[in-house]
C-alpha cells in the first residue's frame, strides 16, 4: 500500500501545507501524471481541486514532465531545469530522473490549488489549532 507526503501549495498566499496520505486516498494519486487534477478530498480538502505540479522519490530524484512513465531515466540536460543546476555556461550533464507518472516509488507529491472550496484551508487542515495546542503543552 502506498504512502505519500503531499505538499499542498496555495498560490494566493504562498503558504504550503504538508499532509500524509495513505490507504485508499493514496490510490487516487497512483497512475496520475504531472499536470493532472485530483479531487482535494484525498488530502482532507473537501470541495477543492488540486493540480499535480511535481514530486520526488525516496532518493530525492525529481519527477520530470518530459519523461514518460513512472520509471527512472538518464537524461542529458544542458540548461537549468528540474533536477539540474549547471555550475557554468555550456555545461551538460546526464542526470537520473523519474518519469511524470506517479508510482509506488514516489514518496512526495507537490500539488497546488486549482479550484477552491467553501471553507478555508486552515479550517479544513487544522493548521492553526495544532500550533495553539503545542503552545498550551509547553505552559
Amino acid at each position: 500500500m502506498a504512502t505519500f507526503q503531499v505538499v499542498v501549495g496555495d498560490p494566493d498566499t504562498g503558504e504550503a501545507h504538508g499532509v500524509e496520505v495513505d490507504g485508499q486516498d493514496a490510490n487516487r494519486f497512483l497512475g496520475r501524471e504531472l499536470g493532472d487534477e485530483v479531487d482535494g478530498t484525498a488530502v482532507g480538502l473537501d470541495g477543492y481541486t488540486l493540480e499535480i505540479t511535481g514530486g520526488s522519490d525516496d532518493a530525492g530524484r525529481p519527477l520530470r514532465a518530459d519523461v514518460s512513465g513512472p520509471n527512472l531515466r538518464d537524461v542529458l540536460v544542458a540548461e537549468r531545469s528540474t533536477g539540474y543546476k549547471p555550475d557554468r555556461g555550456g555545461e551538460r550533464r546526464r542526470v537520473t530522473v523519474r518519469g511524470r507518472e506517479i508510482g509506488e516509488e514516489v514518496v512526495q507529491i507537490n500539488v497546488q490549488i486549482a479550484g477552491r472550496g467553501d471553507r478555508s484551508i486552515e479550517e479544513l487542515l487544522g493548521g492553526g489549532e495544532d500550533e495553539d495546542a503545542e503552545g498550551d503543552e509547553d505552559d
